[in-house]
C-alpha cells in the first residue's frame, strides 16, 4: 500500500524499482525504500521470530528497538528499517538471536 495521490503533498509518480529477494520470493521496492518500508508496501508484517517463536516485524522505525531484524545476504541482526534496499539482495526471516559469523 502506498499513497499515490495526496491533496497537499506532491507524490511523484515516476519511480526507480528495484527487485529483491524475500525468504526467496522477488520482491519490488522504489529506490528510497528501506528492507522494512518495501515489504510492508507489499504485505509482509512478519520479518522473523524472536528464540520464543514469537513473531517480529515492523515498531519503532529509528533503528532503535531491533523488532525488524533480519538476514541479509547471510549477515544476520541488519535492521530492515534503516537499511535501503539493493538490487538482487537475499533477505531472510531471523530466528532468534541469529548466528553471526565471528
Amino acid at each position: 500500500m502506498r499513497i499515490k495521490d495526496h491533496p497537499i503533498l506532491n507524490v511523484p509518480t515516476e519511480k526507480n524499482y528495484v527487485t529483491f529477494y524475500f525468504e526467496d520470493q522477488p520482491v519490488c521496492g522504489t529506490a528510497d525504500d528501506t528492507i522494512a518500508s518495501a515489504l510492508i508496501a507489499n504485505g509482509f508484517d512478519v520479518f522473523g521470530f524472536t528464540e520464543h517463536n514469537h513473531p517480529r516485524g515492523f515498531f519503532c522505525a529509528i533503528g532503535k528497538c531491533s523488532a525488524c531484524l533480519v538476514e541479509v545476504d547471510g549477515v544476520p541482526n541488519v535492521r530492515a528499517c534503516i537499511t535501503p534496499i539493493r538490487e538482487g539482495m537475499r533477505v531472510k526471516m531471523q530466528r532468534g538471536r541469529g548466528k553471526p559469523k565471528w
